[in-house]
């Protein structure tokens, strides 16, 4: 079974990112994934910004991150950039701890304009915390999710889906991918030992 860490970095509670990182996280636990959940705006603020690693959340996160077999780092877009709520949750993950791990980025903006925030913003922080592979991803536009007031949740445009299904689709068989890797290493280090 693979473990899977969503960071979220929306700091709004009812933010239409939820819409895709729950939509993602459904359909990694309907394939057989343990998931672990970082949000942003659920983490003690202050606690938060003044890198309080003695705080109990904090070493939560951080332990989600580390046994994490993949990350989806997902945020709003503003400003042509991701939120300042994920950077300070970037910030706190040690200088290796995204290696050996896939990233699947998760976007969402106001315009399509913002679609290249992944590359330019995203990937040299996840580089610089030893994140090698890193997926396409996915960018949504905001008027593709819509809340849902009486029933609670979200409704995803059916482009938005399909794109998503993809995106853990392709997660999957890079997770599979490396676990057989693994399971090919282990083996030839027994088979060395005899």
């Amino acid at each position: 079974m693979s473990r899977v860490t969503i960071i979220a970095g929306s700091p709004t509670p009812g933010s239409r990112l939820f819409g895709l990182t729950d939509y993602v996280r459904e359909r990694l636990i309907q394939t057989g994934s343990a998931i672990d959940r970082i949000s942003a705006a659920e983490l003690p603020a202050e606690d938060l910004l003044r890198a309080n690693f003695g705080s109990p959340a904090i070493k939560a996160a951080l332990a989600a991150v580390e046994s994490a077999d993949a990350v989806v780092i997902a945020s709003p877009v503003y400003k042509a950039a991701y939120s300042g709520a994920l950077k300070t949750i970037l910030d706190l993950i040690p200088q290796k701890g995204l290696q050996g791990k896939v990233v699947l980025p998760l976007f969402i903006g106001g315009t399509i304009a913002h679609l290249l925030a992944v590359d330019y913003a995203l990937k040299p922080v996840v580089a610089a915390l030893g994140g090698t592979h890193i997926l396409s991803g996915v960018f949504a536009v905001d008027q593709w999710v819509s809340r849902l007031e009486n029933a609670g949740g979200y409704a995803l445009e059916e482009q938005l889906r399909e794109r998503l299904d993809e995106a853990v689709a392709e997660l999957n068989r890079e997770l599979a991918r490396d676990q057989l890797a693994a399971k090919e290493q282990k083996q030839g280090q027994v088979v060395g030992l005899g």
